[in-house]
Order: C-alpha cells, then sequence, then structure tokens
C-alpha cells in the first residue's frame, strides 16, 4: 500500500470516530488527512505531506474554534427554546397565591408558575414563558 492509501485509511478512521463520537474537530482533523492524501497521489514528499495536512487540518481547527468564541455565549438549557420547546408560549393565570405561584394549564396539564421578577405585582392575566425551572415555569407579563 502506498503513502496516499495510508492517508486514506487514517481519514476513513478519524470519520469513523467522529461517527461514533460525535466530535466535529475530527471532521476538521480528516479534512486534513484527505489534503495529505491528495498531496501523496500528486507526488510530494512525505515531508510535504505532513505540512500540507497539518496546515489544513489545524487550519480548520483554528478557523472554527475562532469562530465559536466570536459568536454569542451560549444561553442555559433552562432559557433555551432549542432545548425547551415551551419557551415563549402563553398561558393564562387566573389567580395568583400568596406564596407568589401560580397554577396555570398548559398542555393539558397542571403547571406551577412563577414571576420572572418576584417584584412585580401579581395580577391575572396572559403570560409568557420565559424559562423552566425543574417543572417550573417562569414566566413574564406579555
Amino acid at each position: 500500500m502506498g503513502e496516499a492509501g495510508i492517508w486514506w485509511l487514517l481519514a476513513g478512521a478519524a470519520i469513523a470516530v467522529e461517527l461514533v463520537t460525535g466530535t466535529f474537530y475530527l471532521l476538521m482533523l480528516a479534512a486534513g488527512l484527505v489534503t495529505g492524501a491528495l498531496a501523496a497521489s500528486l507526488g510530494m514528499a512525505l515531508a510535504g505531506q505532513m505540512l500540507m495536512a497539518a496546515a489544513i487540518g489545524g487550519g480548520a481547527v483554528a478557523a472554527w474554534r475562532w469562530g465559536r468564541r466570536q459568536g454569542h455565549a451560549p444561553l442555559e438549557a433552562s432559557s433555551n427554546p432549542n432545548v425547551h420547546l415551551d419557551i415563549g408560549d402563553t398561558v393564562h393565570v387566573v389567580l395568583w397565591n400568596t406564596d407568589g405561584t401560580a397554577g396555570v394549564h398548559f398542555r393539558g396539564a397542571r403547571w406551577t408558575a412563577i414571576a420572572a421578577d418576584p417584584g412585580e405585582p401579581s395580577v391575572p392575566g396572559n403570560f409568557r414563558i420565559k424559562e423552566m425551572r425543574g417543572n417550573r415555569l417562569v414566566i413574564e407579563p406579555l
């Protein structure tokens, strides 16, 4: 087996491990390994193959890492609408209890709701689900 074949096997192994673990960085390293295989197919020396593979794979990892740092900080799971699809839905509060909670009907079940801002007046009405803490809905006025 030639040098290109070894590079292709390494790239395939990196992709297989990525499919098992879900680590996106391995796909970028696999792109570097594919570059090494292409460099070997073009007849480059081993040192050139390794430099090309390292430049593409390492550069892709560094670019991805830099891009993620430039983005917004991820939301906490309790207030992330991608985790809890009910965030943003509305509920109707008929009566607030003296302890600052309210019983609301939502999705066919009775939930305990608490105000997002404990200092706001406890008046009945429509509210938006801001986050979910355990089995409680944290709600805010519309």
